[in-house]
């Protein structure tokens, strides 16, 4: 006896549910300039390396004597593949197949591919289209009552954040719990003029009486600038290879450390240029990219999230080939101070770093928060002083190098000073209080008032503070460790980053993780 015939019906059944949502979506879905939904999966894999989960799942139809007649997949597939050669587990909607939205079969699908990332230890990588799981209002014709809302597998979303590292790529228009799942990752991604992400989409936001297309609603520039989405690419291939960029860095799992790759540059490479770079008039900014690209190992800084809180710069990387997370402030942007939209992507950063126990280098030039009105408006201080709670609650490795400003309460946020302070500084420094610039018509207001020639007063007070500020005496004191020649800099971060392998394990869960 033979099952030929049983395995005959799940081959046919099997390639009915590669033809998606039928030849006329599949077209639509071609000449909006979007990939569907396997072709993204063998543009994201390994070549032959997917296996899926559930290829059977979806609704049959029979004919009037009850006989096998057509199958319609479900719009959500999931499985394991490679990246790279590296395990990971993917989940992907089909907007070809009622646009993305939830049908019967789609809830445990998401469920147990969240599952499988968070138990097995897998990466996991969401391809997001539609509203990602949400349902629909034609849902209730379907199911014959209306429903209590939940969001299926959220237990697993938000338990994932702390387990295994998750992208979510924004591949089209992505709403309602669709775009909840695409921020609640480590890594969001969009695609310019091609992904859109909002809350609800433009027919429901005109019922409120407003009247905006999607690319108003919820583009890539909108989000990239709001900090729902971190990057955004040109097409669909470019976000995917940032996807697996960003993986590189990461570990499978939380716990685990992150791999090592081959060191291709001197780790004792020096770069005399670095002399040079800061200017002595402190009113003029410069390049900190620029200081990362030299110190960093070349060709390894991936930057995330650079058109949100933009005075910060957030960025994975890599010394002597060992990964690493790197803050550093931006001083072209309102001087490298802090607002509050910088303070909630450092929130967010340092709380990738503590997750995945990825050592942390600082590279702080930080004249303190942003001040004025709109700075108290936006609750900077409120965001701040969270931001200084995270980097204080923090475990993993970290190393301050002071280029220039450190003042006030965002400057003392360079690192924990209650822990081993692993820091340097370039003969660059400048900290304290206040600026100067400032603090001086602060401190002395009444003694400049009564002053017989207050500019004279005020610019001889500013001579002795100047005097005073010499790094070098604060070495004196031994309130900074070192001052170091800025060539000397990837030397000694290089240092520090194979000192500190040994601490990028951990047992027990540290700090969680806030999306």
């Amino acid at each position: 006896m033979s099952w030929k015939d049983e395995i005959a019906h799940l081959r046919k059944r099997q390639a009915l549910a590669h033809n998606m949502g039928g030849a006329e979506k599949l077209a639509r879905q071609k000449a909006a300039g979007r990939l569907n939904v396997r072709e993204r999966l063998d543009l994201l894999l390994d070549p032959g390396s997917f296996r899926e989960i559930g290829s059977l799942t979806g609704k049959a139809r029979t004919n009037a004597e009850g006989g096998f007649e057509g199958f319609s997949p479900a719009n959500c597939i999931f499985g394991r593949g490679t990246v790279r050669g590296r395990p990971v587990a993917v989940v992907a909607d089909d907007f070809t197949v009622r646009g993305g939205a939830a049908d019967a079969a789609i809830v445990e699908k998401q469920v147990e591919a969240e599952k499988m990332a968070g138990e097995l230890g897998l990466p996991l990588i969401r391809l997001i289209e539609g509203t990602g799981g949400g349902g629909s209002v034609k849902s209730i014709l379907d199911m014959g009552a209306s429903y209590v809302p939940f969001n299926p597998a959220w237990d697993q979303v938000v338990a994932n954040l702390e387990r295994v590292p998750v992208v979510s790529l924004a591949l089209g228009p992505v709403a309602g719990l669709g775009a909840a799942r695409a921020v609640s990752s480590h890594y969001c991604v969009m695609v310019k003029g091609q992904s859109q992400m909002f809350i609800a989409g433009p027919p429901v936001v005109a019922g409120v009486g407003e009247h905006v297309t999607k690319e108003e609603l919820g583009g890539s520039d909108l989000q990239l600038a709001a900090g729902a989405a971190d990057d955004a690419y040109a097409s669909e291939a470019d976000a995917m290879e940032a996807a697996r960029w960003f993986l590189s860095y990461l570990p499978d799992m939380a716990g685990d450390a992150a791999d090592r790759i081959t060191p291709s540059d001197d780790p004792a490479r020096i770069d005399e240029s670095l002399r040079e770079i800061v200017p002595r008039d402190k009113r003029f900014g410069y390049d900190m990219r620029a200081i990362l690209n030299t110190t960093l190992d070349q060709g390894s800084v991936f930057e995330m999230g650079r058109h949100f809180g933009s005075s910060v710069i957030t960025a994975l990387a890599r010394l002597d080939g060992w990964p690493i997370a790197v803050l550093a402030s931006n001083p072209n942007v309102y001087g490298g101070g802090w607002t509050a939209e910088a303070a909630q992507k450092i929130i967010r950063f340092v709380d990738l770093a503590e997750t995945f126990r990825l050592p942390v280098v600082h590279f702080v030039d930080v004249p303190g928060f942003v001040i004025g009105t709109r700075a108290e408006r936006a609750g900077t201080i409120r965001h701040g002083a969270r931001a200084l709670s995270a980097i204080y609650q923090a475990s993993v490795p970290w190393c301050t190098m002071l280029i220039r400003k450190a003042y006030g309460v965002a400057g003392a946020a360079m690192m924990d000073h209650t822990r081993f302070r692993y820091r340097y500084a370039w003969p660059s420094g400048d900290w304290g209080s206040l600026p100067l610039e400032g603090g001086v018509e602060a401190a002395f207001k009444s003694v400049l008032e009564k002053a017989e020639d207050p500019e004279a007063l005020k610019e001889e007070l500013r001579a002795r503070m100047r005097d005073l500020s010499d790094p070098f005496k604060t070495a004196e004191r031994f309130w900074i460790e070192e001052i170091i020649d800025p060539a000397d800099t990837r030397p000694l971060l290089t240092e520090f980053a194979n000192l500190t392998a040994k601490l990028r394990t951990r047992d027990t869960p540290g700090t969680r993780y806030r999306p």
